[in-house]
């Protein structure tokens, strides 16, 4: 479980085929994790299981790499890292699981002050489980619906307003048009929909 609230950088330093998915060894002085921990790296949650001093290994399935953005991975990457939350730990985004819902993109990026506004299409399946002032995981990153546009059908779309303290701690301030991230929607509205769901076939 986590909060998406990043609290560290890392980088790519060296990618390797293994059985059946990859092994990505990221740079990052995030401290002790040992080996079987867990860890967010922009949104996903991988385990650990190599460690050495400032870095540590991963291991992706294939199932995992065809899912989210990790398949783009290369050397020098950066991604944004996020540590468990600890029971008695600030609450300081909302609840992430680190399960990727789909792989979005960004289409539209602007000056808001000295704010940055994105636009982001995801899958059109996911548009009744993104609402305005709810909350979605782009790129690990705990963030807040501004609006969700209603005159689509092939696409859900919406925007996000990025501020600047979290453009410089994060790797959201590198995104431009075209960019693919990593999209998780609030677990809540999925349980929901999904309560909803079951709800109207039992009836």
């Amino acid at each position: 479980m986590f909060t998406g609230i990043v609290t560290h950088i890392g980088a790519v330093r060296r990618v390797a085929a293994a059985a059946r998915g990859s092994r990505f060894e990221i740079a990052a002085d995030v401290g002790k994790l040992g080996v079987g921990a867990s860890i967010a790296c922009s949104g996903v949650c991988l385990t650990v299981v190599e460690e050495g001093p400032a870095w540590f290994g991963l291991d992706a399935s294939a199932e995992t790499l065809s899912k989210t953005t990790l398949g783009a991975w290369r050397q020098g990457t950066r991604i944004n890292l996020e540590r468990p939350l600890k029971v008695g730990d600030e609450l300081g985004g909302h609840f992430v699981l680190g399960h990727v819902d789909a792989v979005a993109e960004v289409v539209g990026r602007v000056s808001d002050g000295d704010s940055v506004r994105f636009t982001v299409r995801a899958a059109a399946a996911l548009r009744h489980l993104l609402a305005p002032k709810g909350s979605v995981t782009l790129e690990g990153v705990a963030l807040t619906i501004n609006e969700v546009a209603t005159n689509q059908v092939d696409w859900a779309t919406f925007g996000v307003n990025i501020i600047p303290h979290t453009l410089a701690v994060t790797t959201l301030g590198d995104l431009r048009a075209g960019a693919r991230l990593n999209l998780e929607v609030d677990p809540l509205a999925r349980y929901v929909a999904r309560i909803a769901e079951v709800g109207r076939a039992a009836s």
